[in-house]
């Protein structure tokens, strides 16, 4: 009997697809080589026309050019009261650095800077380390540190001198206790740095504590169950586990700890104005303030600004680098 051809049988009827051609060899290009897609191509082009270009004209607009147009100020001899403007090159600049008072206010924004950076990071990684447990007063009590976050810093400010004034309440409760003559801390020039500082370590404190909880949920409980069953006791735990594997969280808080505290303004405007005495706390950011709109010299303001910049961007990238280069070797 003559075998039934495909078409006739249920399985190769005409409602049956035909098997799919193997693909074919890609094109050949110039030397018999295959041809490659380009990376690049006029879609992709649009795209990052769409999403990259926005964002750099606001950059652009908002961050680069008023950069650039304060370090050409910082060239000019311009003043409010004269309107015409001479190009003087870095005259400002050298004006600015064998100024006295310019360089006291350099030097009491690093202190300030110092002091916020330590405190804020130590007394932020204890509190952190007390309130990792679980529970609503836990809860409770991590929402109360981070208020002074969430407010501005002119409200923090105003809080700060009810407390510290020479008749606050720190005062009046020393005085109660038996205190004769309690110390001014924000008129007393030997306290009144330490006071404003103190005031932006309190503002900051919650910050820090939040990032520390944040790195501290994401270490292992294995870890630290283990290094229990070997005899390890807190104190080991902390220099082997925790610290080590909180690099992250350290290097995130000094950063923004340091820039928070170089352009330190608000604080020193509510507390002291800038005194005791003449520039007892006075900081950069405040003498370019008073310089541009008390004294009129957006130049020498301008030139102010400029050197900040530079200082500013010089300690946080060494900052940076030498902390990630500590995560790294962990």
């Amino acid at each position: 009997m003559t075998p039934l051809s495909p078409s006739r049988t249920g399985t190769g009827g005409a409602g049956a697809s035909a098997p799919a051609a193997p693909p074919g060899p890609t094109p050949a290009g110039p030397g018999g080589r295959p041809r490659k897609r380009p990376a690049w191509s006029w879609p992709s082009a649009g795209g990052f026309a769409v999403f990259v270009l926005p964002t750099l004209a606001v950059f652009t607009a908002f961050v680069l050019a008023p950069i650039l147009w304060t370090l050409y100020i910082g060239m000019t001899d311009e003043r409010a009261t004269r309107p015409k403007t001479s190009f003087v090159g870095l005259d400002n600049y050298r004006l600015l650095i064998q100024d006295e008072g310019f360089r006291h206010s350099l030097w009491n924004t690093v202190i300030i800077t110092v002091i916020v950076v330590l405190l804020t990071n130590v007394l932020g990684l204890a509190i952190a380390l007390l309130l990792r447990k679980q529970g609503r007063l836990y809860s409770l009590l991590r929402s109360v540190y981070f208020t002074p976050v969430i407010l501005s810093a002119v409200v923090v400010s105003v809080i700060g001198r009810s407390i510290l004034a020479d008749k606050g309440l720190l005062n009046s409760t020393l005085v109660s206790m038996g205190v004769d003559n309690p110390p001014g801390w924000l008129t007393d020039p030997s306290y009144a740095l330490y006071s404003v500082s103190g005031i932006m370590v309190w503002q900051m404190l919650g910050f820090a504590v939040v990032v520390y909880l944040a790195g501290l949920a994401g270490i292992p409980v294995e870890l630290e169950e283990a290094a229990s069953l070997d005899g390890a006791g807190p104190w080991q735990q902390f220099r082997a586990i925790t610290w080590p594997m909180l690099a992250p969280a350290l290097t995130i808080n000094t950063v923004m700890l340091m820039i928070s505290s170089f352009k330190i303004y608000d604080q020193i405007a509510v507390l002291t104005n800038g005194g005791p005495g003449t520039d007892g706390t006075a900081t950069v950011a405040f003498d370019v303030v008073r310089t541009a709109f008390s004294e009129q010299r957006p130049g020498v303001a301008s030139a102010m600004a400029g050197i900040m910049l530079v200082v500013v961007a010089i300690a946080s990238v060494t900052t940076l680098r030498l902390l990630q280069r500590r995560e790294a070797n962990l």
